[in-house]
Order: structure tokens, then sequence, then C-alpha cells
């Protein structure tokens, strides 16, 4: 199973492995609604999901799981989110394994799709859920991707421009 927003940094649930990973042709953006974790549904928070951009690589962490660790991370991860199979590559050997990711389609009710960086940025630091501020998940977020060495610029972007705003 492959982690690239909440799931590096929030591991409730039992794993055998853990290791960074990376995928190709994908590049995370806040652009998921979330009702029932960083929103709530009269105001949803924005998360993470993946979009597909060719030659663009994600890092992560993969963790090897058991099977009955998918029902708790379904329930997890249901606001809008569908199991995908992915190619994912163990580092610092580039071993490729097959696993599954979570990713919101732009189909989906709780999908918000783009906006600006000002505007997402604005609501993000208004959001408020049952699992805390949507503040605190981009900020957790950018720290664990600076632990990974990965410089994602849409995150980065984000951070700036919510700690400018005080938030």
């Amino acid at each position: 199973m492959f982690g690239y927003g909440s799931l590096i940094y929030k591991v409730d649930f039992p794993f055998l492995e853990r290791a960074v990973a990376a995928i190709v042709g994908w590049e995370r953006r806040f652009w998921q609604g979330s009702h029932d974790h960083r929103g709530t549904p009269q105001d949803p928070g924005r998360v993470v999901t993946l979009v597909r951009a060719p030659g663009s690589v994600c890092k992560g962490i993969a963790y090897r799981v058991e099977h009955p660790v998918f029902e708790h991370l379904d329930h997890r991860e249901r606001n809008g989110y569908e199991r995908h199979a992915v190619t994912m590559s163990l580092q610092p050997q580039q071993h490729e394994v097959g696993g599954i990711l979570y990713v919101a389609r732009p189909d989906n009710p709780a999908f918000l799709g783009p906006a600006s960086m000002a505007e997402i940025a604005a609501h993000i630091a208004r959001s408020h859920g049952p699992s805390g501020s949507n503040r605190e998940y981009l900020l957790r977020l950018a720290e664990a991707l600076r632990e990974l060495d990965d410089p994602d610029p849409h995150v980065r972007e984000l951070e700036s421009l919510l700690l400018a705003y005080g938030g």
C-alpha cells in the first residue's frame, strides 16, 4: 500500500514493513474535499489526491500490510477515494513492486478540483473537522515530505502561503 498524504505521518494501522517509495506519473494536489476529517459536510476541508502527470515522481511510504487492514483503510479513505493498482519503486534500491493506493477521481461527489494557490491556502486556513484543522494536515504533510526529501512544489507553495497568512 502506498501512502502519499496523511498515511505518511498518521499511521493508525498495523503493518509488516515500511519503506520510502516513489511512483511515477502522479502528482499530489489539494483538490479533494474532506467532509469527514479536515472539514464538515457544510464546509469541507481540502486534502490531497493524486492526478496524472506524465514524468512526475511522487514520493511517499510503502507499507506491506495484511489483507484485513484494508477494511480499516477503506473506512478511513471512504470520502471519495478508491483503491488503485500502482507500481512502486522502493528506495533507495529502486526495487519495483506492485501496490495499492487510494485516489479520489474527479467524478466523485467530494472532489473540489483546481483553484488558485491563494484560494486553496485560504480554504485550508479556515477549515476544521473531526480530525483537526486543515492547517495541521498541510503543515504535517509538508514536514513529512521534507523528511522524505521530496520537494513537492504544490505542497511547499501552499505551506508558504498558509504561513504568510499567519495560519
